[in-house]
């Protein structure tokens, strides 16, 4: 019984982290239409940035996530106003060209500067943990937890009730209707852009403290994103929170059961039942 506790608390640890890595991808693909391929570059991105903020700047991983965002939420901002901006509303298969171009240009560019290395954010208290009922908590994986469910309950709020939110869900919603009410919608797709960048950047520096990272580690991340937004809807961040705990928690109980190599298998399973079964996601509205 014990056995399974302490399971079933790693993958909601694990969850918690998918869903914020998903939440960027899921809020540039509502709002913007771009299944943005290099959304695992910008994790990568984040993870770097967290790591030297800590070992350069020597900054507490956790307190530097707000400048790791920041620095992120710039290149996303970047890469929106003078590159994606251009093809913007254009065919899907143009927009998955442009966003893997960028994925391979920013995953080469990280391994010339980082260097193919595997690194690790590693604080003090990495080994440190408490008992509850039996199962080991890692301090960092409740942090990281705790993080991810605030970051990720915050976007809800700020989409909902902040006027630049309810601009960026108009937006999504109805674009013509949006311009008529005065939106500009090439500066809101940049906003939106670099906030799921941001996003990206800050589940990157969570990453980083519970796994290795390298300039190769965002693809699979990028794959892993996209079936948690899928399974959780597009249009709800709450059903990214739930798309991301369902997730780890089958990926957790798979590698018990059936072994840690069947994981993989598991989830993207599991994204083929949800389209078939419920193609809108979990807690997406239906038509």
């Amino acid at each position: 019984m014990d056995l399974i506790w302490q399971i079933f608390l790693n993958g909601i640890f694990l969850g918690g982290l998918y869903a914020l890595m998903a939440l960027g991808l899921a809020l540039v693909w509502g709002v913007l239409n771009i299944v943005n391929l290099a959304h695992g570059a910008f994790i990568m991105l984040g993870a770097y940035a967290c790591y030297y903020l800590y070992t350069g700047g020597h900054i507490d991983p956790f307190l530097a996530l707000p400048l790791a965002m920041l620095i992120i939420f710039a290149l996303g901002y970047l890469i929106q106003r003078f590159v994606l901006n251009l093809i913007v509303r254009s065919a899907m298969f143009t927009t998955l060209l442009i966003t893997f171009g960028i994925d391979v240009v920013l995953t080469y560019m990280a391994q010339i500067i980082f260097t193919a290395d595997f690194k690790t954010i590693n604080p003090p208290y990495a080994g440190s943990n408490f008992q509850l009922f039996g199962a080991t908590v890692p301090y960092v994986q409740m942090f990281t937890f705790v993080v991810a469910l605030a970051v990720t309950v915050g976007l809800s709020v700020f989409l909902r009730r902040a006027r630049l939110g309810r601009a960026i869900r108009a937006t999504a919603q109805n674009l013509t209707a949006a311009r008529l009410y005065g939106v500009n919608p090439r500066t809101l797709y940049a906003i939106t852009f670099a906030l799921g960048a941001a996003l990206a950047g800050g589940a990157g520096g969570l990453y980083g403290m519970v796994s290795q990272i390298n300039p190769y580690i965002g693809a699979p991340l990028t794959a892993k994103s996209f079936a948690i937004a899928i399974i959780g809807g597009l249009d709800n961040p709450l059903g990214v929170i739930v798309g991301g705990l369902f997730l780890g928690l089958v990926e957790s109980f798979t590698a018990l059961y059936i072994g840690p190599t069947y994981t993989s298998v598991a989830s993207f399973g599991i994204l083929v039942l949800v389209l078939i079964i419920r193609p809108t996601g979990i807690l997406g509205r239906t038509a």
